[in-house]
């Protein structure tokens, strides 16, 4: 008796962990592999180079000594008065290429441990891809604090119109790039160098509105007139504003937040009130590791409440 109520239980357990996504992952990528991690570090095969840094998630005791993998080629060290630095243990180009299925993009160690790609969103491109595809047409999608362009891209790729919105040049001329290694079509990126609340609220005055609308905003920033800007403090009200510049045949809206206070739950809550009625999913989001332990690395969170019944116009 006590072995079949175990397995009711463990049963019950799976099912709701598939029913509400508590995590998903994306098991795609050839080009990017998290070796290992620990101690607050993350050891990445980025194509053929290998890279540490630092990941304060990653609380663990790691399997080995990261700092000595035979392969590494750098490894970006902290300082004590903040920032950091990238050390080269072994010679690697300044700049190279992965590709994720037919996509393509840039990498380059950059300020702040960056890479210019954060390889875990591939699971939400291929969600906002699919209901594209299934609905069909070349919707059109708002990307807003768009950085180096991996959602514009992947969805680009695939035939829909994006407004590509970052309101730093470097980071949108990245984009531009990243779209010409994957060949996506000439039309299918709009660049748009802008602080995206501004954007936004131009965007409603034209009466200009979208099919799928997606947002990654900081966890900290300055506003324009050098006010402080929290995404706990803002998040809701963001999304209550640029609701308004969704369309009345909408697609999907998606929120990304690596703020460790937002839970799925809180971003859950706030589409619900301010959108539409729809599917809505929340889920944390991680990346496998090679780690024999079966450990999976937490990267952030993400909410999105979908439309995929609503018959197309065509358009």
């Amino acid at each position: 008796m006590r072995s079949v109520l175990y397995s009711i239980i463990i049963f019950l357990a799976n099912y709701f962990a598939l029913c509400y996504n508590f995590f998903v992952q994306t098991e795609k990528w050839t080009d990017y592999e998290i070796i290992a991690s620990g101690n607050g570090e993350k050891l990445e095969r980025w194509g053929s180079v290998y890279l540490l840094r630092p990941d304060p998630q990653a609380i663990w005791s790691p399997p080995f000594d990261l700092s000595s993998f035979p392969k590494l080629n750098a490894v970006y060290e902290r300082s004590t008065t903040g920032g950091g630095k990238w050390r080269t243990l072994r010679s690697f180009p300044s700049e190279w290429t992965v590709s994720y299925g037919e996509i393509s993009f840039l990498i380059k160690p950059m300020g702040f441990k960056h890479t210019g790609l954060f390889p875990e969103q591939a699971y939400n491109w291929d969600k906002m891809s699919e209901l594209i595809l299934k609905r069909g047409g070349r919707p059109k999608i708002l990307n807003l604090f768009g950085y180096t362009g991996g959602a514009s891209v992947a969805l680009a790729k695939i035939g829909a119109r994006v407004t590509h919105v970052d309101a730093a040049k470097n980071m949108v001329e990245r984009c531009k790039q990243n779209a010409e290694l994957s060949k996506c079509p000439a039309d299918g990126i709009r660049y748009i160098v802008d602080d995206c609340n501004k954007f936004v609220a131009r965007e409603i005055k034209r009466g200009n509105t979208y099919d799928g609308i997606l947002m990654d905003p900081p966890s900290y920033g300055r506003g324009p007139n050098g006010e402080t800007w929290k995404l706990e403090d803002n998040i809701s009200a963001l999304v209550e504003q640029t609701a308004k510049v969704l369309s009345d045949n909408p697609l999907f809206f998606l929120i990304n937040s690596y703020t460790t206070g937002l839970q799925p739950t809180v971003m859950e809550n706030i589409l619900k009130i301010h959108l539409p009625q729809g599917n809505v999913e929340a889920y944390e989001v991680t990346l496998p590791t090679s780690d024999q332990r079966g450990v999976r690395l937490p990267c952030g969170c993400s909410a999105m409440v979908s439309y995929s019944d609503v018959v197309s116009d065509g358009v």
